[in-house]
């Protein structure tokens, strides 16, 4: 057996007259190149990433419960906490709106479960309050919000969803309804409020993950076109015409 010169250990018996097999200068400056080269843009990625998830939750911060909101045909609610509902009537009772659309209400959740966790009055939940409840997701609250903005010929929404899931859902709902005037309005909870999040695994972890579904819904926006419109949709469209 042969026995390369630089794997020899003392007292073998090498093969002088055999070259040993190295690879070609080229080919290792190649290799060289494209391993910096995957490290780099890899570095790269890593630093854009964290600059955009800091730049997302300062945004996220910054976010506070306006004052006052401007006046809309309608108002959306996306589900995910009793603030969002009850923000939502009382923007509703304040007249800022005709009609509340509630977002991804659970099949099992009845009507007057909904309203007892609101303190507007209950003719307001009887009168212009309607329920949607085949949404799953935020995707699927847009395509929600989509079919009964355009069934009922509305042009400008309230957007009513907690702060750090605002800037998602406006992308999710602008991609579903390219025509419509988005008016958001930031639910802000105490954990959001905190300068320290960073001490807060729990919080850290909430952001990062609605951060990278974020950068999904930003594609989605950019790149992809939106699902084509229900029948319900469909049919109030031409009765329109």
């Amino acid at each position: 057996m042969n026995i390369e010169r630089d794997q020899a250990p003392p007292g073998a018996i090498v093969d002088t007259e055999t070259p040993v097999r190295r690879p070609a200068p080229k080919r290792r400056a190649r290799w060289r190149m494209l391993v910096v080269g995957l490290a780099g843009t890899a570095i790269a990625g890593g630093i854009a990433f964290a600059i955009g998830f800091l730049h997302f939750v300062d945004t996220v911060s910054r976010f506070q419960k306006p004052e006052t909101t401007e006046y809309a045909d309608a108002i959306v609610a996306l589900t995910g906490g009793a603030d969002r509902i009850n923000d939502a009537m009382a923007l509703l009772n304040e007249g800022r709106a005709r009609r509340l659309l509630i977002s991804g209400v659970n099949p099992s959740t009845s009507r007057e479960a909904l309203a007892s966790l609101t303190l507007a009055p209950e003719f307001l939940f009887s009168c212009c309050v309607d329920l949607g409840r085949s949404a799953l997701n935020t995707v699927g609250n847009a395509k929600e919000t989509r079919d009964w903005v355009r069934s009922n010929g509305f042009r400008s929404v309230i957007v009513v969803t907690s702060s750090y899931h605002l800037p998602r859902s406006l992308n999710e709902i602008a991609r579903e309804l390219p025509e419509a005037r988005l008016i958001p309005h930031a639910v802000v909870t105490e954990r959001m409020r905190a300068e320290d999040w960073w001490h807060d695994p729990d919080t850290a972890r909430l952001l990062l993950a609605e951060f990278t579904k974020y950068l999904m819904s930003i594609a989605r926006l950019r790149f992809s076109e939106p699902t084509a419109i229900s029948g319900m949709t469909r049919s109030a469209a031409h009765a329109g015409d």
